[in-house]
């Protein structure tokens, strides 16, 4: 499955912005957990548009996108 590079920079910037959440706690917590779930919006949106633009499985294509990134060596929680 060919994915675009555009699903995996917002794939990159979700799980970014959900590794940022570590330590934080009050305000700080709440502020970049509203980033992180921006975040996370926008790449299940992109997702689903290609799925259905495509005819792929919506389901694979997340699976698909994850494992990209993964597999690129660049878990911001690891």
């Amino acid at each position: 499955m060919d994915i675009p590079d555009n699903l995996i920079m917002l794939e990159r910037s979700a799980e970014e912005a959900r590794a940022k959440l570590a330590g934080l706690d009050g305000e700080e917590r709440h502020a970049q957990w509203r980033t992180w779930r921006t975040a996370a919006e926008q790449i299940q949106a992109a997702i689903t548009a290609h799925a259905a633009a495509t005819g792929e499985s919506r389901y694979e294509v997340e699976q698909a996108v994850k494992k990209a990134v993964r597999h690129a060596g660049e878990d911001p929680a690891g």
